[in-house]
């Protein structure tokens, strides 16, 4: 019976799962929409993704990118300033990065770092911070008055949630790379960044408003996210030109089809095919293909049922 409620729960993650994956295809195929309208239109979009470590900033970026052209969308994320940045004023390293018209620029964290983790760390002078404070609007004011969209989402995730996701990064090692030293340190100044959003908040002007998303749940982050996107800026369909598929052309008598398996392995080689469609040849610890686990978990699944019916029935 409880191995039932698990193939239950299975099931409804799986259906869960299913339906996160047709809205989030949806909304990537309206990504794509308002991508080909900018384009045409020569508009000029910057968005920001802020939040606190492990808030799901990067994965929502991720799903945004997919689906569009590295030509027309640049993500910018920039490493801590070099010796000579720090000698420049400090909006000009992301001066550099804003978009000319048709592209799209989303920054993985942006010039907030100085009223964020630069405040917290210590990194910037309380002078430096209240000058930020004093610039930062009149900066973004600038930037919409030039013909700049610009969105500034917050993922707010909670104290829970990411003693989680950081245990998860922790004890997975495929996620390790994404902590680092300063993360770690960073979660011990919980509230003093909690402090330091809201005297973010509070700076803000009304010219360009944060938009907040509620994080606790990654994928129901990213499609409210994406959908927030999409509800901020005006678009629609534009005409293209149709494309049509050209025949191949007629394979000259003097060349011959070569078999790239036979080539000098000196210049160049086809990889070893370590994965086929055929046999599948990765296999578990027990030395089971996945084909052969993916039987065994069906025949595993009917008998479960099988049984919970007949104790249904019962």
């Amino acid at each position: 019976m409880d191995h039932a409620k698990c193939v239950r729960k299975a099931v409804r993650k799986a259906i869960v799962n299913a339906e996160y994956e047709a809205i989030l295809e949806r909304l990537q195929f309206e990504l794509v929409t308002w991508q080909d309208y900018v384009k045409a239109r020569g508009e000029k979009v910057v968005i920001l993704f802020e939040g606190r470590d492990a808030a799901g900033k990067g994965g929502c970026i991720s799903r945004i990118t997919d689906v569009l052209s590295a030509r027309q969308c640049k993500v910018v994320a920039l490493s801590a300033p070099t010796e000579e940045e720090k000698t420049q004023w400090y909006f000009q390293k992301y001066v550099k990065h804003l978009p000319s018209a048709g592209h799209i620029v989303l920054f993985d964290r942006s010039w907030y770092n100085r009223s964020g983790v630069e405040r917290v760390m210590g990194f910037a002078t309380a002078e430096q911070v209240e000058q930020f404070e004093k610039e930062v609007n009149t900066f973004e004011k600038m930037l919409v008055d030039s013909g700049i969209t610009l969105i500034k989402l917050w993922f707010d995730v909670s104290d829970e949630e990411q003693e989680r996701r950081f245990k998860d990064r922790l004890e997975r090692s495929e996620k390790r790379w994404k902590l680092s030293p300063m993360d770690l340190f960073a979660r011990s100044k919980f509230y003093e960044y909690s402090k330091a959003r809201d005297l973010m908040f509070e700076n803000t002007s009304e010219t360009v408003p944060w938009s907040i998303i509620p994080a606790d749940d990654k994928r129901v982050a990213r499609l409210n996210a994406i959908q927030h996107i999409l509800g901020s800026v005006d678009y629609h369909i534009v005409a293209s030109e149709e494309l049509k598929l050209p025949k191949i052309q007629e394979k000259p008598n003097d060349y011959h089809d070569r078999d790239l398996r036979e080539l000098d392995p000196k210049k160049a080689r086809v990889v070893p095919q370590v994965y086929t469609v055929e046999s599948l040849s990765v296999r578990d610890i027990d030395g089971k293909t996945w084909e052969e686990i993916a039987k065994d978990a069906d025949k595993r699944v009917k008998k479960t049922l099988s049984v919970d019916d007949d104790a249904d029935a019962r």
